[in-house]
């Protein structure tokens, strides 16, 4: 018998108070809409999580949400939860998956699947489900799951991922079939304007155009790394020098970090 799911994971992340506006990736979510799947896929840092709490929060659309860890390997806990989240908005969506599942010897996924899809597809709400942290999922029968599911998506569901890889699942069609929308580290980055807006406005550094620029160049506009250069930036005399050195001579910016940031942090942080 499978357990309950732990609600905690259907919760969405606050959306940050103070952070950079984003619209034009506000806007290519919105835009994802029309598709079977919007995936996010980016290394860690770039903001997947912090961007999909902010649309949520601006959009007009109820979204649910899971957050996914290495304990949902497990088929029935990974379809449980999933089918919890689609319940936060319609109840009655997966009811039949939720009985079954929980039997001694529960149907086949696909059967079951067939049914959801069928439940779905007979509901008048359009349902918005984000897999946060998809890249802890390595069993292949719940990327079997989803790979069926999204082969026979009803036009009222729409899935967002996010993750660190890309899933295994058949991106190449679905890209093809214009079932896919993607955005990727090159889209998450930040530009200049938003490592202005980030390093001046949230962070209250005072920058000239060309600071900003030396660390927006040398981070590539990743978000986590410009977040730590601005709190070892914070109460330093010599911004100048730092920027200078961070963006100069050194040629690996973890390694920089860790000697200007971590080491500077309590033991406790």
């Amino acid at each position: 018998m499978s357990t309950p799911p732990l609600m905690t994971k259907l919760y969405i992340p606050p959306a940050r108070a103070e952070w950079v506006r984003r619209p034009r990736l506000i806007g290519r979510l919105n835009e994802g809409l029309h598709r079977d799947l919007t995936l996010l896929s980016a290394p860690a840092g770039f903001g997947k999580t912090t961007l999909l709490s902010t649309w949520i929060g601006q959009s007009d659309s109820y979204i649910a949400w899971l957050s996914l860890d290495e304990g949902d390997n497990a088929p029935d806990r990974f379809w449980t939860h999933f089918v919890a989240a689609l319940q936060t908005e319609n109840p009655k969506l997966g009811e039949s998956l939720s009985a079954a599942i929980r039997t001694p010897q529960p149907p086949s996924i696909e059967s079951l699947l067939t049914t959801l899809i069928n439940e779905i597809a007979a509901s008048p709400d359009h349902v918005i489900l984000v897999l946060d942290d998809y890249h802890v999922i390595t069993a292949k029968p719940i990327h079997d799951g989803l790979t069926f599911l999204l082969g026979h998506m009803p036009p009222q569901l729409h899935l967002v991922m996010s993750s660190r890889t890309d899933p295994p699942l058949p991106l190449h069609l679905l890209r093809a079939r214009r079932h896919l929308a993607e955005l990727r580290a090159a889209d998450l980055r930040f530009t200049s304007e938003e490592a202005a807006a980030f390093l001046n406005e949230v962070m209250g550094l005072g920058l000239s155009a060309e600071q900003v620029t030396a660390l927006e160049r040398r981070t590539e506009g990743w978000i986590t790394g410009l977040q730590l250069a601005a709190l070892s930036m914070q109460g330093r005399d010599d911004v100048s020098g730092f920027v200078q050195a961070f963006a100069g001579s050194h040629r690996y910016v973890l390694d920089y970090l860790a000697e200007e940031v971590l080491h500077r942090q309590p033991q406790d942080v």
